[in-house]
């Protein structure tokens, strides 16, 4: 077994193992909203697989990348006692928890983190590819710019795939708009967060 094989195998196998369970899950409690969502996870791991074989992504990354999934997953199908403090009468699960009670929900810590990663892998995508042409990449200023508005994009398209399942999905949990300002709140503060990890960590003269 070669070396990327062993990195991304258990990566793979973690993935399968709350993947195909939550699947079931929704299907049995006729939860299609998750329903809809496993399969855009699916489409979502066959394009991060498509990228690794481009850029090959730190493994960091790739345990970022199924981690944030099953956080979703659990956020949506996993429920909570009544007694603990959730998001008015909306279902009780994980994703209407609020943390710290009208200040910071589980769906918005969700958002945060997922988006941060995902910003992350941006930069590694962008220094990978110029390193393919013989630039080292540094992540300047302009550059964390970059990657930061790269994050946005895609919690963007993340809103995007919500309204779709409201669409599609004749109930779901997905919330009003203030639900979306605030997810893309959260998006805006995982990616910055994420840019001032990268800049602090690898510094103005070190590659990705």
């Amino acid at each position: 077994m070669n070396t990327r094989l062993r990195q991304v195998l258990p990566v793979a196998i973690f993935t399968a193992l709350y993947l195909v369970p939550s699947a079931i899950v929704a299907v049995t409690t006729g939860n299609f909203e998750f329903v809809f969502y496993t399969g855009v996870l699916v489409v979502l791991g066959g394009l991060v697989w498509v990228v690794d074989r481009q850029i090959t992504l730190s493994p960091g990354a790739l345990w970022g990348l199924a981690a944030w999934g099953f956080v979703h997953m659990a956020g949506g199908l996993v429920t909570v006692p009544a007694t603990w403090p959730t998001n008015g009468p909306s279902p009780a699960v994980l994703y209407n928890l609020w943390l710290i009670p009208d200040l910071l929900k589980f769906d918005q810590a969700v958002h945060v983190f997922g988006f941060g990663i995902t910003t992350w892998v941006c930069w590694q995508g962008l220094s990978g590819a110029l390193r393919t042409r013989g630039v080292v990449a540094t992540p300047t200023a302009g550059l964390m710019i970059l990657c930061a508005a790269a994050g946005m994009g895609f919690g963007a398209l993340n809103e995007v795939i919500e309204f779709a399942a409201t669409i599609l999905v004749p109930q779901t949990n997905v919330g009003g708009y203030m639900n979306t300002g605030w997810d893309l709140v959260a998006n805006l503060a995982g990616c910055v967060l994420s840019v001032l990890l990268i800049r602090f960590l690898h510094g103005p003269t070190t590659s990705s």
